[in-house]
């Protein structure tokens, strides 16, 4: 089995809570970092540029993205422009349609038409994958995220999905295949091994990398002790 320093695939962070995503920021085989609004509605963010802007103090080095949240198109634009003013290394997060079922593709064109660096986001149909490729610039870096683990959560395998994607970006040599979404530690390897550039992992996931390699056997033995325990401990009888 691989080891996590053997893979090629990048790991970026999928978070909202500041310490962790700073601890992550500072780890080295961490190469980048995502949020989104529903992750920072959960972390309790009540300034979405003010926490933006103080992430960016020390997320200078590496990839970060923040994603616009009007469901208006000519307000995405205002929004993503906002958004790309912060730095060099961001990236801004534009949903493959907004809530009417509208796609994205035209202010995509637009924004990468203006050197601005996008994330599309919550792509999971390969003709959503097609119409954004087709709409960003060559000539300016993009991430293409499909959300592979809710593709998996609808009982269809996303390796194929995903294997098809990647074909589809080759037209846009400066645009990387997100594997998002990701449910465990296999699909690291999984997206790995078909040559995804990226996967964004959250904090839940990230703390099981110690795990890779892990002895069968030992984990096993760990389970049981594990179930003992907690009978023990909740004081059960027969």
């Amino acid at each position: 089995m691989k080891r996590l320093e053997d893979l090629k695939i990048k790991i970026f962070a999928d978070g909202a809570d500041k310490a962790g995503m700073l601890e992550m920021y500072a780890k080295p085989f961490i190469k980048g970092l995502t949020t989104n609004p529903t992750l920072m509605k959960k972390a309790g963010i009540t300034d979405y540029a003010v926490f933006c802007r103080d992430i960016l103090n020390t997320v200078k080095e590496k990839p970060i993205s923040f994603e616009v949240f009007s469901d208006d198109f000519s307000q995405m634009h205002r929004q993503a422009l906002e958004i790309s003013s912060w730095g060099t290394n961001v990236y801004v997060k534009i949903p493959v349609t907004n809530t009417r079922g509208e796609t994205c593709y035209e202010l995509v064109k637009d924004l990468a038409a203006l050197g601005v660096k996008l994330n599309v986001t919550a792509i999971m149909t390969l003709e959503q994958v097609r119409g954004v490729v087709d709409s960003l610039d060559p000539k300016v870096a993009s991430y293409v995220s499909v959300f592979a683990g809710r593709i998996a959560g609808t009982g269809r395998d996303p390796v194929p999905f995903m294997s098809e994607a990647l074909d589809m970006l080759k037209a846009k040599p400066t645009a990387e295949l997100i594997w998002a979404s990701p449910r465990e530690l296999l699909n690291i390897f999984q997206a790995d091994e078909i040559g995804c550039q990226v996967i964004t992992v959250t904090h839940d996931i990230l703390n099981k990398l110690p795990l890779i390699g892990h002895a069968l056997g030992d984990y096993s033995l760990d389970t049981v002790k594990m179930f003992y325990n907690d009978a023990i401990a909740a004081g059960y009888k027969l």
